[in-house]
């Protein structure tokens, strides 16, 4: 029997009696696989591939040093998830072994934008065959083969079959931002295992901005033993990293923001700055005014020698400048400034900024470098051959590629925006009925998410971007057509965990927070306040770059799991109508958890003071909590509450809904759709079932438009 999954509805087709209903059902259920991203084409078949200490592995046409340690990672990878010890070295005769990895070309000696990253995977009763062109398509078939490893009562496996795969976009990536808190190299290196678990190829490492400069310079040393507060990197971690990524088939572009961002530079050399200093590290966050003087011949010397320098550190063909947020005002104030402008025509700090971007890629092209920089840098003047990456919306994406440049999207995937993974996963670069005529979308590249530095710590970083960052890898990788929204929560549980293996703490670290926080080993009602709290979006909540992230937010993780258990609860009660007894119990028992948190808070907040601020937030899920089970009660007993209840209650709802302590509650809209339902029952005696829980959906929606709301979960 063949079951093949249809990739638009991920649904399982396959040819049965009805006699053998049940049986189908059962095989359906087995069937159920946690790939992601999700292969271009997979054909599952009946049966499986045993996976024992017999089970060899070889390589056959072309092998170097990369692909040999990439199998040997592989086969660790599986000892670990098994318990089973495999052959400590490659099979010598292909014809026996139980996994045939053929690759025909090393590829790129640097991973390259152009590199061939397609692979084929065929699995029999007999052995498995991973072919590839190159060697980082056979590393994306390996991680692939992983994430099909799955066991039952009869030992571990590998499930029949055949896969053929290729990326959808050929720039796949992740910005970490080190300059506003620095991670150390074990960071780094954790999340480049995780970005090519998920088949992610770019690290856009952001290396200096104004609070702090983070890679050693040997040419100008004061730019990392005055701007750096001594947390950098030094020249050989940072070959490290760069070794440790293209050996996983990732390429790492550094980011030196320039003319704006500055104000690490200037602690050591002032003369490059537009405004006479001293300069100390930037401790707020925001845009500040420093920037280079772009009229000053100095500057470009001082330009050339220190890119010339990256350049022998970073060998990835792109190098990102930045070009963002410089508002021109010290531009403005300078005298000299303004007069060279007038000489050469420039009509505005845009055009002055344009002068400086020409300059600069001068520069990077003696090195041998393309330019990338962020949307401000498009001008008339730009060169075609420069990326832009788009950071403000998607419109300027489409702008971009219609002006003929190649572009990059970040506006949709910003980690820090603390939006639930579904909001990544349905925002695609060339969204369906996009005006894109196909030479224009061609040019669009890929996208990038982007976890910005203000409010990460080495501890807390990993919750910021997994598994969230899983999402986002789907959507540039996969099809178009991969939107089962359900569906990618479904694999996304089963990635998270084995994300893990790398040593990623965003499933850890939360638990121990809390801990700390309330200085005992069970938590208990502080994990349930955790459990429906959501960090609010960058820019909110108040801090500094020495601001410490030990707060009950910080232990906090966006799109927590209880945002879709409500959501899913509260729909199927409502599916339930007119019974409404779907759930009903453990929406209940949650919902006087959520009631009941007071009390014992209170013991918890007396003896760790750093939780006071949760007071608030704590009263509005007591709030919460009683609300929705006063609705339970009036949809149990069919009987409309009294008049101006649900007003009441939808206006506690509006203050429930403001941030508190940096943290919103990720269950409001889920309580909302119980009060208005609780308040629409008398309309179900003359309604269909179905048109009354769209009746409520709809007065729903009507509420939060009238109050302007924006689902910060």
């Amino acid at each position: 029997m063949k079951v093949t999954w249809v990739f638009a509805a991920l649904v399982l087709s396959c040819s049965v009696s009805a006699s053998a209903l049940d049986a189908a059902t059962t095989h359906q259920q087995t069937m159920q696989h946690n790939l992601m991203p999700l292969p271009a084409s997979v054909t599952f078949q009946e049966g499986r591939l045993k996976i024992d200490s017999s089970f060899t592995i070889a390589v056959t046409s072309y092998s170097d040093a990369r692909l040999q340690a990439a199998v040997d990672r592989m086969a660790r990878r599986m000892e670990r998830r098994t318990g089973i010890e495999f052959a400590p070295s490659l099979a010598k005769d292909s014809s026996k072994a139980t996994l045939v990895i053929q690759c025909q070309v090393a590829g790129k000696e640097v991973p390259a934008l152009e590199e061939d990253e397609s692979y084929s995977l065929e699995v029999t009763a007999q052995r498995a065959d991973l072919k590839a062109e190159t060697v980082v398509g056979a590393l994306r078939g390996m991680e692939t083969l992983l994430q099909l490893v799955a066991g039952d009562r009869e030992g571990y496996y590998l499930p029949l079959a055949k896969i053929a795969d290729n990326p959808r976009f050929p720039w796949r990536g992740l910005l970490i931002d080190v300059s506003r808190h620095f991670q150390p190299v074990e960071v780094i290196k954790r999340n480049l295992d995780g970005m090519a678990a998920l088949k992610l190829n770019v690290l856009h490492w952001h290396l200096s901005d104004d609070q702090g400069f983070r890679v050693e310079s040997l040419t100008y040393p004061k730019l990392h033993e005055m701007g750096s507060d001594g947390h950098y990197y030094t020249q050989n971690q940072v070959r490290e990293i760069v070794l440790y990524a293209q050996s996983r088939g990732i390429r790492v572009v550094p980011e030196f923001d320039v003319p704006g961002h500055t104000t690490s530079w200037f602690v050591g050399y002032p003369e490059l700055a537009s405004a006479p200093g001293p300069y100390q590290i930037q401790r707020r966050f925001g845009v500040h005014d420093g920037a280079m003087d772009p009229t000053r011949e100095e500057t470009y010397k001082f330009l050339d020698k220190f890119l010339g320098e990256m350049a022998t550190l970073f060998p990835d063909a792109y190098f990102h400048i930045g070009g963002d947020e410089s508002n021109g005002k010290q531009w403005k104030s300078n005298p000299k400034i303004q007069a060279f402008m007038e000489s050469k025509g420039l009509k505005d700090k845009d055009a002055l900024q344009a002068y400086f971007n020409q300059r600069l890629l001068k520069i990077l092209e003696k090195h041998h470098k393309k330019m990338i920089g962020w949307d401000e840098v498009l001008h008339p003047d730009l060169p075609k051959d420069v990326i832009v990456q788009s950071w403000r919306d998607v419109k300027y994406l489409h702008a971009t590629a219609k002006q003929g440049y190649n572009a990059i999207l970040s506006a949709s995937y910003y980690l820090d925006d603390m939006a639930p993974a579904s909001d990544y996963y349905l925002a695609d670069p060339i969204p369906p009925g996009s005006d894109l005529t196909p030479e224009q979308a061609a040019r669009i590249l890929g996208g990038e998410a982007c976890m910005w530095g203000e409010e990460i710590t080495p501890e807390m970083i990993d919750s910021r971007i997994w598994p969230r960052l899983a999402a986002v890898a789907e959507r540039l990788w996969s099809p178009q057509t991969a939107a089962d929204v359900q569906d990618m929560y479904r694999r996304l549980a089963t990635v998270s965990v084995r994300l893990e293996d790398f040593g990623l703490m965003h499933n850890s670290m939360p638990e121990s927070l809390l801990r700390r926080l309330a200085g005992t080993q069970d938590p208990g009602p502080l994990r349930t306040l955790w459990e429906v709290s959501n960090p609010v979006t960058l820019g909110i909540r108040e801090t500094t770059q020495t601001t410490p992230m030990t707060h009950m937010v910080d232990a906090t993780v966006p799109d927590p799991v209880s945002r879709r258990e409500y959501q899913a609860m509260v729909d199927g009660l409502l599916s339930d109508a007119p019974q409404l007894r779907t759930y009903r119990e453990e929406l209940a028992e949650k919902l006087a958890a959520l009631r009941d948190l007071p009390l014992p808070m209170s013991a918890i907040i007396d003896r760790s003071p750093i939780l006071r601020e949760t007071e608030p937030l704590v009263r509005e899920a007591s709030n919460l909590g009683e609300a929705g089970l006063e609705a339970l009660s009036y949809l149990s007993a069919k009987l409309p509450p009294p008049a101006g209840w649900e007003q009441a209650e939808l206006a506690m709802l509006k203050e429930a809904s403001k941030p508190k302590a940096g943290m919103s509650l990720a269950v409001v809209d889920s309580i909302r759709l119980l009060i208005i339902a609780a308040g629409q029952i008398d309309q179900l005696q003359i309604s269909t079932p179905e048109e009354w829980k769209n009746h409520v959906r709809e007065m729903t929606d009507e509420d939060m438009r009238k109050r302007g709301h924006k689902d910060q979960q």
